[in-house]
């Protein structure tokens, strides 16, 4: 009887992994779209114990300590209006989200990395206004050498993008899995079905 019930425990809190809450601003929009702002269940229900956020949706589930019972949240609004970061920071994950995971050459999705526009050998500098995602095939074809040597094109000029504008590209991108819950909040600006 101990060993099935321990085994049951064991297998019930591998099971409330899989209970992530959204956050949302408390302008109810979520911190970011991608990767989607989500805690994991405790983390939730630690913020709704100490007041700093609301629950809007909960999971049937319910957790329990000695004295208390509570439905795992699936949505949680921030109490506190946590400000947008307006500078985008350049990395790799950005300049791939800002170029639609897409090489900027051929149009080819996935095998990614980043290509100098100007050749750093030709004195090419890093900056997001140099910088473009490409596939393994066409960032060998081009190598060192400009766009008009290698035969390539680009699809779109790379610049630097806005805050809003990663955000907005970000929800072209969704999570696996999506809580039903989710939907209202993450795409409340959709145009609705007739």
């Amino acid at each position: 009887m101990d060993g099935d019930f321990r085994r049951e425990f064991v297998r019930e809190a591998g099971a409330l992994k899989q209970h992530p809450a959204l956050v949302l601003n408390a302008d109810y929009r979520p911190l970011s779209y991608y990767p989607l702002s989500l805690w994991p269940w405790q983390d939730a229900v630690k913020a709704a114990w100490l007041d700093r956020v609301d629950i809007v949706a909960e999971y049937d589930r319910i957790v329990r300590s000695p004295s208390t019972k509570i439905r795992i949240p699936s949505v949680v609004v921030l109490k506190d209006y946590v400000k947008p970061q307006k500078r985008v920071a350049f990395t790799r994950f950005n300049l791939f989200l800002r170029d639609g995971f897409c090489c900027q050459y051929c149009g080819a999705k996935g095998d990614l990395t980043f290509d100098h526009v100007v050749p750093r050998a030709a004195g090419g500098v890093t900056s997001w206004e140099n910088v473009v995602a490409a596939c393994s095939a066409c960032n060998l074809r081009k190598g060192s050498k400009s766009l008009n040597r290698s035969g390539l094109s680009l699809c779109k000029s790379p610049r630097a993008p806005g805050a809003d504008e990663l955000r907005n590209h970000g929800r072209k991108f969704p999570p696996g899995h999506l809580h039903e819950s989710w939907m209202d909040f993450l795409y409340w600006d959709a145009e609705l079905e007739a």
